[in-house]
């Protein structure tokens, strides 16, 4: 299916404050709180600590709010610590909680659903990996020599399990689970992290991919997790991340291209996806997921030092992390709205929203997107600093507004140690303060 392009291009661009529909559910706008980590775990205070993370976007504005990763199996799978499971119906029916805090605004929200697999925390987390000695890593096929080199180094733990191909359809099977779960607690649509070196992302790799059944096939995985959320959870809409791996180092040759990503899109739009969002990445956890500043401030900080011991096996290691992540800095320095291209170019072809996020700061970007690269917007790290941000970026005279947020990363490093995401930068704490001084973070409902 493709979109009438003629007419859209007749078309005036939608608002911001317009509404949009999203599969089955209406949006009542077109701003998002795109998922972050928000590192609440399962423990009795769970629920609270998501409710006061997601909540103040609803309240300021936000047509959709959307958790952060959460993982579908029951042990093994986080990328980080801290990360929220959804394996538990017990557990999930408690975030009704946190749905109606966000109905009560008009707001709507979603759930992302994730399993890490190569890329999980029994891979590089040292203190993790000495806890849980016999966990070990799902994987669609052997990892890549390159990540084998970095095993043999020390750097990296693999002992992976490649799944069979009736274990594919049981983890298929645990997604459509939580699904319907997630629907019975009151979301309105499932979020899936289908980019940034996840399991999914894992399937639909060439880097990763090497199998010789149906799931070689790389978008297989993708069309029969949505079979099964339909199965588990009815009409609910369902979006992904679908990444061009176009951002990886040259010397890595078997990659995803812009080409090919737009069309497995285009496939996903026919096999009954609701949204989609595309983005630019590699095939490594680098800074292409992030793009910015170095975080010398987060690396220097004392009171994360152990933290980062503990993650990374020593202060020799973390510090070559570091020296690793300032590399990748100056490579993938920031780019406003750096998936637009890639945005425009998958909604030239399908007929379903959508979505566009990294790196978008300004509202006047936001109007010039919509309509054109997107039908939708999407922001992260800048909530971190400014979490009720909606309410002055759909206010009336909001056209020359922009976020506070300085694209610094220094929320994002400490996130490794089990640290909160928060935004830890003086001078941009400062100016999200004098703003909420004059009531610029005050909104009607």
């Amino acid at each position: 299916m493709t979109r009438d392009t003629a007419a859209a291009g007749a078309s005036t661009a939608p608002d911001v404050r317009e509404p949009l529909e999203l599969g089955s559910v209406t949006l009542p706008n077109r701003l998002y709180r795109a998922p972050l980590l928000e590192c609440a775990g399962n423990g009795p205070e769970a629920v609270e600590t998501l409710i006061a993370d997601l909540e103040p976007a609803a309240a300021s504005g936000a047509g959709l709010v959307c958790q952060g990763a959460t993982i579908v199996r029951p042990e093994g799978g986080c990328a980080a610590p801290g990360m929220t499971r959804v394996h538990d119906p017990a557990f999930v029916a408690q975030l009704e909680r946190l749905t109606d805090a966000i109905h009560s605004h008009g707001g709507r929200i979603a759930l992302q659903l994730e399993h890490g697999g190569l890329r999980s925390m029994e891979t590089w987390h040292a203190q993790f990996r000495a806890e849980n000695p016999d966990l070990k890593q799902l994987a669609v096929s052997e990892p890549p020599w390159l990540l084998r080199l970095l095993d043999r180094a020390g750097f990296l733990s693999y002992d992976p399990h490649v799944l069979s191909t009736a274990e594919v359809y049981e983890l298929a099977t645990a997604f459509g689970r939580s699904a319907g779960w997630a629907v019975e607690a009151g979301y309105d649509v499932i979020h899936l992290a289908g980019a940034n070196m996840g399991l999914l992302h894992q399937f639909c790799s060439p880097f990763y991919n090497h199998r010789d059944d149906e799931f070689g096939d790389y978008g297989r995985f993708f069309e029969v997790v949505r079979e099964e959320i339909r199965a588990h959870a009815g009409d609910v809409p369902v979006i992904t991340k679908v990444p061009a791996e176009t951002e990886t180092p040259p010397f890595v040759r078997r990659t995803r291209s812009a080409r090919e990503a737009v069309q497995l899109c285009q496939r996903l739009a026919s096999a009954g996806y609701d949204g989609l969002v595309p983005v630019h990445g590699s095939v490594f956890w680098d800074m292409s997921i992030v793009r910015g500043e170095f975080p010398g401030r987060a690396w220097r900080e004392e009171s994360h030092r152990e933290g980062y011991e503990r993650a990374f096996g020593s202060r020799a290691r973390a510090a070559l992390v570091a020296v690793a992540n300032w590399v990748e800095s100056l490579q993938y320095d920031f780019e406003p709205a750096w998936n637009a291209d890639l945005c425009r170019r998958v909604r030239e072809r399908v007929d379903v929203p959508v979505l566009c996020e990294g790196g978008i700061r300004e509202r006047a970007h936001v109007d010039s997107l919509l309509g054109d690269a997107c039908d939708a917007v999407g922001m992260a790290r800048p909530f971190y600093a400014e979490p009720r941000l909606p309410a002055r970026l759909l206010a009336p005279d909001a056209d020359d507004a922009a976020v506070v947020c300085e694209n610094c990363n220094n929320c994002v490093v400490p996130q490794a140690t089990g640290e909160a995401g928060v935004c830890r930068t003086p001078a941009v704490l400062e100016r999200a303060g004098r703003l909420r001084k004059r009531g610029a973070y005050d909104s009607e409902e």
